[in-house]
């Protein structure tokens, strides 16, 4: 391997700009030596923000994996390429991070797992909600430990007031597979069944609406066009595991509501109960007969300043470097597309799913 690792970045637009190249660029060990846009400029604007002197620039993703001296690749390119992008890269002897969510089917999610297998590759996904200290904190020091005891019941929550993405395609069902639900909330449920540790759905009913249409809602990145609005504004399901926990998942763009909140995780356990919104962690328990709350995050192991986006560049590169497991699995990860799916099967049909 290289002194330095040398990275590639296939798809230069925002997700890549504003987490993507940023956190690695933190990361010592790394050259980000090759970057891969079909808008050129693109690619070239990566470079001179992100990239060494003598870096590369491909219209084609192909020609990026042909390069030998590369041994990582950033996948950031609309959900429907996600597959065989990272299947292509991957054969191609690279080591992947592919962007949320893992795919747009789960059929894809599955392949994508079976060649990372195959190719003996690392393969990760962009979940950084995992990465932030509050997370960790929860993780390592309240969920690892039993203090919840049995979780029994969660909620994963995305929901945003009028908050409608009107840039790049993600109102485009082609490119996308879907609304908020693939969109934010994919964060909420691997943020919740990571907590949970528990990867064995048994059926999901699922409902999916399109009602806040009106381009002049007062949508806080403007207006859209609706004949481009081919997704859903928002959608719901419940989820039973095999384990008998059951998880409600709220996902929305738009909805008519005064407390958003996103990529937060309510768990319910027999001894405690925790809940991450915005950015805190708050645990509720009783002591001596009193219901308390605490919120005991201050400092979690030098990290608490650092973002999601630094701290998830970095476990990342270790686990390449040192041969260990990333944050996110790719099992894991492939577990929510199905879910997912699930939930979209649910709403078209109005039957429940059930998982084998």
């Amino acid at each position: 391997m290289n002194e330095k690792l040398k990275v590639g970045i296939i798809g230069c637009g925002g997700i890549a700009n504003s987490k993507h190249m940023p956190g690695l660029k933190s990361v010592k060990e790394v050259e980000m030596a090759a970057f891969c846009d079909i808008l050129p400029e693109r690619a070239e604007k990566a470079k001179k923000d992100f990239g060494t002197a003598d870096a590369k620039v491909y219209t084609n993703y192909k020609e990026l994996l042909a390069d030998p001296k590369i041994d990582v690749v950033h996948i950031c390119t609309p959900n429907r390429s996600h597959s065989f992008i990272t299947i292509d890269a991957l054969r191609a002897g690279k080591h992947v991070m592919v962007e949320k969510p893992m795919a747009k089917t789960a059929a894809e999610a599955k392949e994508m797992v079976r060649v990372a297998r195959e190719t003996g590759k690392k393969l990760t996904v962009g979940y950084q909600n995992r990465c932030r200290p509050e997370s960790q904190y929860l993780k390592k020091e309240i969920m690892e430990k039993g203090l919840l005891g049995e979780v029994y019941y969660a909620k994963a929550l995305a929901i945003r007031r009028r908050a409608t993405p009107t840039w790049g395609v993600f109102l485009n069902e082609y490119e996308q597979g879907g609304g908020p639900l693939i969109d934010i909330g994919t964060h909420a449920l691997d943020l919740t069944l990571y907590m949970m540790d528990c990867y064995e759905p048994k059926m999901v009913v699922g409902t999916t609406y399109k009602k806040l249409t009106n381009p002049d809602c007062g949508n806080c990145w403007g207006k859209w066009d609706p004949a481009m609005h081919t997704v859903e504004d928002s959608a719901f399901g419940f989820i039973v595991m095999k384990n008998g926990a059951t998880i409600n998942l709220e996902s929305s763009w738009a909805l008519n509501i005064l407390d958003p909140i996103e990529a937060s995780t309510i768990l319910c356990g027999t001894k405690a109960g925790a809940q991450i919104k915005n950015k805190e962690l708050i645990l509720n328990y009783d002591r001596d007969g009193e219901l308390r709350e605490e919120r005991p995050i201050s400092n979690y192991d030098g990290t608490i300043k650092q973002n999601a986006s630094v701290i998830e560049a970095r476990q990342w590169i270790d686990a390449i470097l040192h041969d260990t497991d990333p944050c996110v699995l790719p099992e894991q990860a492939c577990v929510v597309s199905e879910i997912l799916e699930a939930i979209y099967k649910s709403a078209k049909t109005g039957a429940p799913v059930y998982f084998d």
